[in-house]
């Protein structure tokens, strides 16, 4: 395949000869969607073209299960799938080298509906605009109501901004870059943004490196108080006043923007077996509720998943053991993310090449293992990635509007659509 031009005309992530780029401009993508709805209305019988016996089987058993499914191939995989302006979609390479893509594409129209419609003949993400990053991408949020990037990874705890340009351009571009304090040779920032009150971005590798920069003149807005040096590995507003900050050993903090003063205070996990690593998931409180009341998911990389309300931290509300295959070794892909439209509901990922979402409603604090409501196999049958294994789901997120459609990513580049028949269980 040639590589296509970034022109002010969008670009398919399709399959098909391309015209080939400028130097140092541009992308090469190619993309293949299986559109289950369609062939299941069409009466289609899906071949699996030379697979093993249990890829043929789940290619047919899909037709049953989904909706929707499409998948497409990325050029580099990525671990961040963020929502933007416009209904858009950005991803970026992690790959250590001096050249990771960070491509801000736009959805097919049967993915920016709010309801599901009928057969489109466009169903090809588009890349709108790219940049390259000339470090890994490990994280990367999107300041709400502006057009700027933030980004962070390795080898420090440095962050850096970008802007997505105008639509006359092609391009996301480097703006500036956020330093830290003492960040050199420091994990890489966790980070997560707001503009209640301008555009801040809250980040931090450690407890003792907590703060808050407006992105733009890059002031520091806040600074928490704390001698602790637990690595993180999550963070959140809640809102434009309140941080919750998870630490790698399962720990939550509170802390207050009015109050910068008041030391951290972390709430362990009861009963958390010594080892495991432990990352979070912040969801919106039920319909009508206190808008201080936010469901707090932790997973840990032996698959223990804990449900806790941010207004007692230390009181878990229920817990299970997730059915995941093996403990996730290195803890590097774990994610868990509540369902923003479908109350209750939560998916895991990052310990093979499958996503699961559960109901949770039910769940009291036994801790036994819990049934998955739906398991998305997909990645497991795209094939090897780089290093020559089977594909572990790097990150997942779901749709804000559509309440059962998600979006997952593998290390073998692979990005899937999809949204499960609303039958398989209660959520929905």
């Amino acid at each position: 395949m040639a590589i296509p031009a970034l022109g002010r005309r969008p670009q398919p992530v399709g399959t098909g000869s391309l015209p080939p780029r400028p130097a140092g401009r541009g992308v090469r993508h190619c993309g293949a969607p299986l559109d289950v709805r369609a062939a299941r209305r069409a009466g289609v019988a899906m071949e699996a073209g030379g697979g093993a016996a249990e890829e043929d089987e789940w290619l047919l058993e899909s037709l049953r299960l989904y909706e929707e499914l499409h998948t497409f191939e990325l050029q580099a995989p990525t671990r961040v799938i963020e929502w933007a302006r416009g209904s858009r979609v950005c991803v970026a390479g992690y790959g250590h080298s001096s050249r990771n893509e960070i491509l801000q594409l736009l959805p097919p129209p049967t993915l920016q509906a709010k309801e599901t419609q009928g057969l489109c003949p466009e169903r090809d993400f588009k890349v709108e605009c790219g940049g390259f990053s000339n470090r890994p991408v490990y994280s990367l949020k999107h300041v709400p109501d502006t057009s700027l990037l933030v980004t962070s990874g390795p080898p420090d705890s440095s962050l850096q901004v970008w802007q997505v340009s105008a639509e006359d351009s092609d391009v996301i571009k480097s703006v500036s870059a956020i330093p830290t304090e003492n960040g050199t040779g420091q994990p890489w920032a966790k980070i997560a943004t707001t503009s209640a009150r301008a555009p801040w971005v809250l980040h931090g590798s450690r407890l003792n490196s907590v703060q808050i920069t407006e992105v733009e003149s890059k002031k520091n807005v806040y600074v928490a108080a704390s001698r602790n040096s637990e690595e993180l590995s999550g963070v959140a507003f809640l809102d434009c006043n309140t941080l919750l900050i998870c630490c790698v050993k399962g720990q939550l903090c509170l802390a207050d923007v009015r109050q910068p003063q008041s030391p951290l205070e972390a709430a362990s996990v009861p009963s958390a077996p010594c080892g495991e690593r432990w990352c979070m998931g912040v969801g919106r409180g039920p319909q009508g509720s206190d808008s201080s009341s936010h469901p707090v998911a932790r997973l840990s990389s032996g698959g223990q998943l804990t449900l806790t309300d941010v207004r007692k931290t230390s009181e878990p509300l229920a817990s299970a053991k997730c059915k995941v295959s093996s403990p996730s070794s290195s803890a590097e892909f774990l994610c868990v993310s509540w369902a923003p439209a479908l109350e209750g509901c939560v998916a895991v990922s990052g310990f093979d090449g499958t996503v699961h979402v559960y109901e949770t409603q039910s769940w009291d604090s036994s801790g036994r293992e819990a049934e998955p409501l739906f398991v998305h196999k997909g990645h497991a049958f795209s094939g090897l990635d780089g290093s020559g294994g089977s594909p572990l789901v790097t990150v997942h997120t779901w749709h804000p509007q559509k309440p059962r459609t998600l979006l997952s990513a593998a290390s073998d580049g692979s990005l899937h659509v999809w949204d499960w028949v609303q039958s398989r269980g209660s959520c929905g």
